[in-house]
């Protein structure tokens, strides 16, 4: 998936790629953010075969707090 200027088009807006061993952990990951910013939640966790972990993209927006 690409990034392109719609995903972070004003200040506070950022996109985070999460690399880690396993599923498991990249969830812990996006929940520990969640209780930080505003963001697009646990998102779904890709492998790629034959690449080491598992990856996944989270969209946050850090000047507002987590509901």
């Amino acid at each position: 998936m690409t990034i392109d200027a719609q995903h972070i088009d004003e200040p506070g807006l950022v996109v985070l790629d999460i690399t880690a061993a396993d599923e498991e952990t990249a969830h812990a990951v996006m929940a520990e953010l969640e209780q930080w910013w505003a963001t697009s939640g646990i998102t779904p966790v890709r492998s790629e075969p034959g690449a080491p972990g598992v990856r996944a993209r989270v969209y946050a927006d850090i000047r507002r707090p987590a509901p």
